[in-house]
């Protein structure tokens, strides 16, 4: 009787949790609509402000044909309004189209943004310093068709130079190196690492959904912090990433809040967004490879951040699902420390969504002790990422 009764309750629960995953899908198939429509839309309601505006300065033009012909170009020699307009129009026209030139990208992550580096201010406000910034110099490299990867840079930390670029300034998904900021701010929030977290079902079922990879947590499994924080990056772990989430702020929706709050204190919100603490693909999470490395550069600074970007391997604490742990390893820095550098790669994190291909940011020193950071995107394969990597780095690092 019992043994019927746990049946029939095993068979409501599965129902259960096939009708919520096909609610999910359901939802997520509703917003790909939605972006669609916004997508297609916008460009059409841009073209009618922007005919309305034209139209707008041409009346206020002829209705004041008086006064311009007395004030004209103007006793300071300024332009015409709708000249201004006109000027602005083709400014915009001529940008667009360079940056459109692969077609691959929308218009929002081709957009160039200083990121990082104090924007222009009005009279009256203070200039906020950045944390963290690079700059470029005379001897900075500008890389092409070399680099697989197309978007790149390596940044020299003693000096705070950008040693190499490519196309670091132009807006990108960063997949799961969004996981090196989630690591960051839980880590500044948390406490005790023996502290324990039950991963649910709500979050193996996200994982699930999304089609994300794993470090192996199971329903109803209770792990510690620490568990979470190697999870999340040695393994790319979603689940664990979520639980990170969630034990921190009570939903992944105000965590991401309390992310994006702490790119605004490292200076990025003007090119850097999140919308999820995973790497999910959408159109509002971006940033750029020099928004990431300085993310990345504010993690080694801090102690934690930096022992879980380091490992090679961790195995999680014994549970009944796993009586033994589960042992992680970091794919990246195994494969990376076969390769010759000159130097040593000790800490990295790795990244992969369709729109933006294989990406990795890491940190490697010199025989010196010498550090620099390097963040590379959308090159066709984990391996091309890599030997990009090992291609940045032989330039600072072998003699």
């Amino acid at each position: 009787m019992k043994e019927q009764f746990d049946e029939k309750l095993d068979i409501e629960r599965n129902w259960k949790r096939e009708q919520r995953i096909r609610e999910m899908r359901k939802r997520k198939e509703q917003q790909n609509r939605i972006r669609k429509w916004i997508r297609a839309g916008v460009p059409v309601l841009a073209g009618i402000v922007i005919l309305a505006v034209v139209m707008v300065v041409k009346g206020t033009g002829k209705t004041s044909g008086g006064q311009r012909g007395e004030k004209g170009a103007g006793a300071n020699g300024g332009t015409p309004v709708s000249q201004e307009v006109e000027s602005a129009e083709n400014r915009a026209g001529e940008t667009a189209g360079q940056e459109r030139g692969s077609g691959a990208f929308t218009d929002k992550e081709w957009e160039q943004v200083p990121a990082g580096e104090a924007q222009p201010e009005g009279e009256g406000q203070e200039e906020v310093q950045a944390p963290y910034s690079a700059k470029e110099t005379e001897d900075t490299l500008h890389l092409g068709t070399d680099l697989a990867s197309t978007y790149a840079i390596l940044i020299d930390l003693d000096k705070g130079n950008i040693v190499a670029e490519k196309n670091a300034r132009i807006r990108m998904n960063p997949a799961s190196m969004t996981k090196v900021l989630t690591l960051l701010v839980a880590a500044e929030h948390i406490d005790n690492l023996e502290d324990t977290f039950t991963i649910t079902l709500e979050i193996t079922d996200y994982s699930f959904v999304n089609g994300c990879s794993n470090a192996g947590f199971e329903k109803d499994e209770t792990v510690t912090v620490r568990d979470l924080l190697y999870g999340t990056i040695l393994p790319s772990g979603a689940e664990a990433a979520v639980g990170l989430a969630v034990y921190v702020a009570g939903s992944q929706e105000a965590f991401v809040e309390l992310m994006n709050e702490k790119l605004e204190e490292l200076g990025l919100a003007e090119s850097a967004h999140v919308t999820n603490c995973v790497g999910i693909y959408d159109e509002d999470h971006y940033c750029t490879v020099y928004d990431m490395a300085m993310i990345m550069e504010a993690a080694m600074d801090n102690e934690l951040c930096r022992e879980v970007l380091s490992a090679r391997t961790y195995t999680t604490s014994e549970t009944e699902a796993h009586p033994e742990g589960l042992m992680l390893s970091n794919w990246f820095i195994r494969r990376i420390e076969d390769r010759d550098v000159g130097g040593k790669v000790l800490s990295g994190k790795t990244g992969f969504v369709k729109e933006s291909g294989s990406c990795a940011s890491s940190y490697g020193e010199d025989k010196n002790g010498k550090g620099y950071i390097c963040v590379s995107a959308d090159a066709d394969s984990p391996w091309i990422c890599i030997g990009d990597h090992v291609q940045l780095y032989r330039k600072v690092m072998l003699p």
